[in-house]
Order: C-alpha cells, then sequence, then structure tokens
C-alpha cells in the first residue's frame, strides 16, 4: 500500500521508497528507509504530515505516492 492512500493514524514500516533518484535521495535525507517506522500524523491541503524517527515532515501527494508501505 502506497502511504497516499492510507488512513490518519497509520503506524507501520516502508516497505521500500520508489521514484526517480532525486526524489529516493529527498525522502532517504528525511530518513524515510527500508524497514522505518512511519506514522501518517494528518493530511492538510494535500499535504501528508508524516512523523519518522521523532521528526514531522510534510509531503506532497507525489512523495507520498513513492513510499510503499507494508500492509499489516
Amino acid at each position: 500500500m502506497v502511504l497516499a492512500k492510507a488512513k490518519i493514524g497509520f503506524k507501520g514500516s516502508i516497505l521500500k521508497v520508489e521514484g526517480k533518484e532525486k526524489i529516493k535521495k529527498f525522502l532517504f535525507s528525511l530518513g524515510c528507509f527500508e524497514g522505518e517506522e512511519i506514522t501518517l500524523i494528518s493530511i492538510l491541503a494535500g499535504n501528508y504530515v508524516i512523523n519518522v524517527k521523532d521528526s514531522r515532515y510534510a509531503l506532497d501527494e507525489t512523495m507520498a505516492k513513492n513510499i510503499i508501505l507494508a500492509e499489516q
């Protein structure tokens, strides 16, 4: 399942990160690695607010579609 399809409050782990190299590098710089715990805090104005490694980030829908989550 992609992050863009997750419901608010989803807590799980990242299965893989897809997309072009530039997008992958940006997400890796935020701490979005395979196996890392991620929580979807909210969706505001098309931005997905996530919690990764005790930090909060807002990602647009394009970025959210590149994060594949492990099914729970």
